[in-house]
């Protein structure tokens, strides 16, 4: 029965649904993860009769047909790049992006990848680097006898050095922005990769018209709604349930089928 396959892709759907809100959830206090929807299409239909051919007799055309569905399938799972709240952490190093945007860092095989998070840290030398240690492209060094760290709005970062004054500037951080941010791909780390689906990349100072601001001392939070995964997890748990109640249905009938033939 056709039944048994169409609801065995429908929870091979849900299933899936499953799988990418328990991601979700699972990331809720992970910095500047955004989260990722379930898309989903209907597949093929097998027409029992078309709609549109001449009736018997050739005076008319028939004006509906019927088509059966065979199922669903995934046809995308789909990052939502939309703003997290912004918490204050006090720390000199933590940047936030509030508004378009991604910070630039150098991978382990020297590309250029893109962040949101922007809990930074120093390395040995001194050089700007992520908690993986990764570094923040441009390289900002920040000097040994540095006493305070300021980075303003426009990504400007300077240092106050010990016994000066005045404070001295380190460089300029920039973002980048993608004209498709979905078609980036993720990569794990809060690292994601460009990719033909998501453009080149456009380089920016923070605060320039469509960049975001840079906020020194806080860090930008998941955009993960803990009250909507809930009530997605427990849609998507129903319609698992009423997928495996039509296989059921469906067996009962060929069932009595069956021993009727017998």
């Amino acid at each position: 029965m056709r039944a048994l396959a169409i609801a065995a892709t429908g929870m091979n759907a849900q299933q899936m649904n499953v799988e990418v809100i328990a991601n979700n959830i699972a990331n809720i206090n992970t910095t500047g993860f955004k989260r990722a929807r379930a898309e989903f299409t209907d597949l093929l239909y097998q027409a029992e009769k078309l709609q549109g051919v001449p009736m018997r007799g050739g005076q008319a055309a028939v004006p509906e047909g019927a088509q059966i569905g065979l199922g669903v399938k995934a046809a995308a799972i789909r990052n939502l790049h939309m703003q997290g709240a912004l918490t204050n952490t006090a720390n000199k190093l933590d940047l936030a992006i509030n508004g378009q945007g991604w910070f630039q860092v150098q991978g382990p095989e020297g590309e250029i990848l893109y962040a949101r998070a922007g809990a930074f840290n120093t390395n040995a030398e001194g050089q700007l680097v992520t908690i993986e240690g990764y570094l923040v492209e441009p390289a900002i060094v920040v000097p040994e006898n540095t006493v305070d760290v300021v980075v303003n709005e426009s990504g400007q970062v300077f240092a106050q050095i010990g016994g000066q004054m005045q404070l001295e500037e380190l460089g300029q951080l920039t973002l980048a922005n993608f004209a498709n941010e979905t078609g980036l791909e993720p990569l794990g780390s809060n690292l994601y990769r460009e990719t033909v689906a998501s453009g080149q990349p456009v380089i920016g100072a923070p605060g320039d018209p469509g960049y975001g601001s840079l906020h020194q001392g806080y860090l930008e939070s998941s955009n993960v709604d803990p009250v909507k995964e809930i009530t997605e997890l427990i849609s998507a748990q129903r319609a698992y349930e009423m997928n495996s109640k039509v296989i059921q249905a469906a067996d009962d009938m060929a069932g009595t089928v069956s021993k009727g033939i017998r």
